[in-house]
């Protein structure tokens, strides 16, 4: 066995960390990083901060900028492919109004 293998097999190799996109600022940050949003079958809308729920997601950073940009337009509709009611974005705004105004890269970095 050659010098260059036996280093390879010794180093680990890097953990693959899962990347999604926020539909609002459109930056890639990891998933854990981001708050997913879902379209259920029957037609309801969930928060789904451990991004494990059935249906179709869209992710928004845990910013209020950004889910004031993803309700404000049609973001949020065009990437869960439905229409969102009154009531459930009055839902969404509550849950953003909880949310920091800007969150810290040193918060965000572990």
């Amino acid at each position: 066995m050659s010098e260059s293998q036996k280093m390879t097999k010794s180093q680990k190799r890097p953990k693959h960390v899962p990347e999604r996109t926020c539909i609002a600022c459109r930056e890639k940050r990891p998933k854990w990083e981001l708050v997913r949003v879902v379209g259920t079958a029957q037609g309801g809308l969930e928060i789904d901060p451990r991004g494990r729920k059935a249906g179709r997601g869209a992710y928004l950073c845990k910013r209020q900028e950004c889910w004031e940009i993803g309700l404000k337009g049609k973001r949020l509709q065009h990437a869960l492919r439905s229409e969102i009611v009154s009531e459930q974005r009055a839902e969404l705004i509550a849950y953003s109004k909880a949310l920091p105004k800007l969150v810290e890269e040193t918060e965000i970095s572990h």
